[in-house]
């Protein structure tokens, strides 16, 4: 499929890359060095760079990727996000990461799907750290890692979790999009362990049934 990335930082280039290598073809953009998104979308095969609205406008899924602050500008840049399922892997973190900026009656990607009228918005990607999607692969040792994801449209979550799999994690369906209330203080609780409590950034969470 045609997947366009907006945002090329550790997040969006290193899923993009993943994406790249499995045969979609990618657009990566919205990136403040022109020569690095050159560079990132030279790096593998069946990608190139572009514009927001390149990436939105030639692509079946769309993955923001960028800081919570320049969400409206990215969203602004995509143009028209109507009917596309946009995969929402954003965080509201506040500028200095000590917290949420928003939650409990809302989530980012709900004032995502209110800024994109019509967008297919799923949260998916928001609770593993860049390193992660940077590694060789997704395991720990035999075991694959968890992605949760959730959202309202059935179709663009049957896409999402067939783009978890090529990733490498196992996907786990949370429900409707307001379920991303919980997705996001659960990324806020990932950066607490990662950093607060120095356990680093190649931790991931595997959701274990009986």
């Amino acid at each position: 499929m045609h997947i366009g990335i907006i945002g090329c930082g550790n997040v969006g280039g290193g899923l993009g890359r993943i994406w790249a290598e499995k045969g979609h073809a990618v657009t990566f953009s919205y990136s403040r060095s022109r020569e690095k998104l050159a560079a990132v979308a030279s790096s593998v095969p069946n990608a190139r760079a572009g514009t927001p609205e390149e990436a939105a406008a030639d692509s079946d899924v769309v993955l923001l990727a960028v800081r919570w602050g320049d969400v409206p500008d990215a969203v602004r840049q995509a143009g028209t996000l109507k009917d596309r399922t946009v995969i929402d892997c954003t965080n509201p973190l506040t500028p200095d990461m000590s917290g949420l900026a928003l939650g409990h009656t809302t989530s980012a990607a709900e004032e995502i799907a209110r800024m994109a009228p019509g967008a297919r918005v799923i949260k998916a990607f928001n609770t593993a750290f860049a390193q992660v999607y940077q590694e060789g692969n997704r395991l720990f040792g035999s075991r694959r890692a968890t992605m949760f994801y959730c959202g309202d449209d059935a179709e663009s979550k049957i896409v999402t979790a067939k783009l978890i799999n090529d990733v490498g994690f196992e996907p786990v369906d949370c429900g409707l999009l307001t379920s991303a209330r919980y997705l996001e203080p659960l990324a806020m609780l990932m950066i607490t362990l990662g950093y607060g409590l120095g356990m680093g950034t190649n931790i991931a969470v595997d959701l274990i049934r009986r």
